[in-house]
């Protein structure tokens, strides 16, 4: 039923896709909504531990379709797609506000989410990139934030996630001169948390997201995932009160047990998978 992207699961792993490749899979408003209820899917589907996102083709994300800044710029909006088949509200409500505003849900997904970054990424598409929990980059891929060359400002939270990642250097010099940059200066400077050969980037997530389905409990890299980006925005004494009550509460639970035994026991730990 998607138009704009292919949504595939292989135990343990969704695959999102964005499929435009003869747009350097640009964003329409298709493929957002689309993007929303697979994410959805993913979260609800006990099978899935964690979610990939990449690219059709030879790009990641050329950013927002260029046919859509056209219309804004011009003042031109046709009349809007119908897409209320596809509505879905993905993200753990409970993370609060901060992560319920335009894209930042993608923070907010209970799942890990990492982004295989096989070429283009800019715009939009470098946002989505730098919302993921986790950057698996190609070499040959090239970054550029662009959005001071057409006039705009640093959109839809990177001016608070890009310094978080590299700095406020490094963020500014980003967002200023919205020059183009490869996967190996990605690497240098922080943006990719993995370097990886041309083609590889997606089994590479794959293969981490399936060793955290052997080793890592289901409900603890969801709450886990909750405090790191939760307690970015809290002082230390909030941060650490929540993690005192979240601690006692983990400690009550079945995956505690497992854990202790499956390492008393010298074996791999067998948790149990959870979905919302």
């Amino acid at each position: 039923m998607y138009q704009h992207i292919q949504y595939t699961v292989e135990d343990p792993v969704a695959v999102i896709t964005l499929n435009r490749p003869e747009a350097l899979n640009a964003i329409t408003g298709r493929m957002q909504a689309e993007m929303k209820h697979a994410l959805a899917a993913a979260e609800a589907d006990e099978k899935v531990v964690g979610i990939v996102m990449t690219g059709a083709g030879r790009g990641f994300c050329a950013g927002a379709d260029i046919g859509g800044l056209q219309a804004t710029a011009s003042g031109e909006r046709g009349e809007a797609e119908d897409l209320s088949e596809f509505a879905a509200n993905p993200g753990n409500p409970d993370m609060g506000p901060n992560f319920q505003v335009t894209f930042t849900y993608l923070m907010s997904i209970r799942k890990p989410l990492i982004a295989a970054i096989n070429g283009a990424c800019a715009g939009l598409g470098f946002v989505f990139a730098c919302l993921c929990d986790m950057r698996f980059v190609e070499r040959q891929a090239k970054f550029t934030s662009a959005f001071v060359n057409r006039g705009l400002i640093a959109e839809h939270g990177s001016s608070w996630v890009l310094p978080r990642l590299l700095g406020t250097s490094r963020a500014l010099d980003i967002l200023w001169s919205g020059r183009k940059f490869t996967g190996e200066e990605a690497e240098r400077i922080g943006l990719a948390d993995r370097l990886c050969e041309q083609g590889e980037s997606l089994e590479q997530a794959s293969a981490y997201i399936r060793m955290l389905a052997e080793t890592a409990a289901p409900e603890s890299i969801k709450m886990v995932k909750a405090q790191v980006y939760r307690h970015l925005n809290m002082e230390l004494e909030d941060a650490m009160r929540e993690s005192n009550r979240w601690m006692a509460e983990s400690l009550k639970r079945d995956e505690f047990k497992e854990g202790v035994n499956s390492f008393v026991e010298r074996r791999p730990p067998n948790f149990k998978r959870v979905s919302e």
